[in-house]
């Protein structure tokens, strides 16, 4: 339902509609078809600008210096410099925008590692459309996007055999405020970003992390965000 059509909203005829956030985006994929295809698909959203296109890691790096895009949709296997590779230098240098893989790789090992060098969501090239531009804007919000294919694969792969944390997991419930933490963690925010929100100490958030940790039987922030994911785990 449009605001519009919302019953109670008495909006004045004068008074301009709240336009959406345009979300700046770059596709990186060394198919000229397929990001021809993908520019058109993107530019029907009225909140979406694609900015510019790469055909491998060397032009996203040039690219990500000069325009800083909200949004880098990546494929893996490019020339030259490829996915993984672009991914680990982007993480060593910081940068404010959010990638997305896109990819039609099968390969669960690079799930893991392009998770573990800081991408914030994949997407499967056989992706209906519309969970691709909902993934965009999910990330874009702050929060990592994972299918239930690719959850599973990157679980399975943290979950490593004889992993006895990963087979005994919530050895006791967590608390509403846990639950909060774990949800947070989930959608991107750091120990002093989640510590502002819920008014406590940085601190504080840290010994919740421990004991969360422990509780659930992870290892870090990554394996932790990507438990809640798969659990759907959300505040009491």
């Amino acid at each position: 339902m449009t605001d519009a059509a919302k019953p109670g909203l008495n909006r004045s005829a004068s008074e301009p509609a709240q336009e959406k956030e345009v979300i700046r985006i770059a596709i990186a994929d060394d198919h000229p078809i397929f990001r021809d295809g993908l520019r058109k698909l993107l530019a029907l959203e009225p909140d979406f600008k694609v900015v510019a296109e790469a055909r491998d890691g060397k032009e996203v790096l040039d690219i990500l210096q000069k325009q800083e895009p909200d949004i880098l949709l990546l494929d893996l296997k490019m020339p030259g410099l490829d996915g993984l590779s672009t991914l680990q230098r982007l993480q060593a240098q910081k940068t404010k925008t959010r990638v997305i893989v896109l990819t039609a790789s099968d390969d669960e090992s690079e799930y893991v590692q392009a998770m573990k060098f800081g991408t914030s969501g994949i997407v499967l090239k056989q992706t209906a459309t519309e969970l691709l531009i909902k993934s965009i804007r999910k990330v874009y919000g702050g929060e990592i996007w994972l299918d239930s294919r690719t959850t599973a694969a990157v679980m399975k792969q943290f979950a490593a055999p004889g992993d006895a944390g990963a087979k005994d997991r919530e050895r006791s419930p967590l608390s509403q405020r846990e639950r909060e933490i774990v949800v947070l963690v989930a959608q991107g925010f750091k120990n002093k970003e989640i510590a502002e929100r819920m008014f406590i100490s940085e601190q504080t958030v840290k010994n919740h992390l421990h004991n969360i940790f422990d509780k659930l039987g992870v290892s870090d922030r990554l394996e932790l965000a990507l438990y809640a994911i798969h659990k759907n785990i959300r505040p009491a």
